[in-house]
């Protein structure tokens, strides 16, 4: 997985935050498994408390997709509700002052839909993923305010 807009533990732009855009990073990824049927591109802000806080989760990419460009939704893929509560990218909007938080941007290949509920959380996603996970890649983005 990589990015033209940032590299991997580098800071993201500011078009990419809440308050500076709320645009989606675009993303390039490569390598993926034959078998895989799907890919799930999940971000999460894990300096945001116990429960990591959600930014993007989108489910049923195509496998042969290759990326999303800038602003864009992955190719056949389901945005969900973010931490936020809107459906898609919530860009990064730590508390102000905070040290830098770090965004995981992680992609995985699976062999099948994952069973999710309605507005699932990072946890939830990751027990999903247990059962299914053929392959990961992932990258770090850092931002404060």
């Amino acid at each position: 997985m990589r990015s033209q807009a940032f590299n991997d533990h580098d800071r993201l732009p500011a078009r990419f935050s809440r308050d500076g855009g709320n645009v989606s990073p675009p993303l390039e990824w490569s390598d993926i498994p034959a078998e895989a049927t799907e890919l799930v591109l999940l971000v999460e802000d894990r300096d945001a408390g116990t429960t990591p806080f959600l930014h993007w989760l989108v489910t049923g990419i195509e496998a042969t997709s290759g990326g999303v460009a800038e602003g864009g939704t992955p190719p056949g893929g389901r945005a969900w509700p973010n931490g936020f509560g809107t459906a898609g990218w919530g860009g990064p909007h730590p508390p102000a002052d905070d040290d830098p938080h770090r965004y995981f941007f992680r992609l995985y290949a699976v062999n099948r839909p994952l069973e999710l509920p309605g507005a699932p959380q990072p946890p939830d996603v990751h027990a999903a993923l247990r059962r299914l996970e053929l392959a990961s890649g992932n990258m770090v983005g850092t931002f404060a305010r």
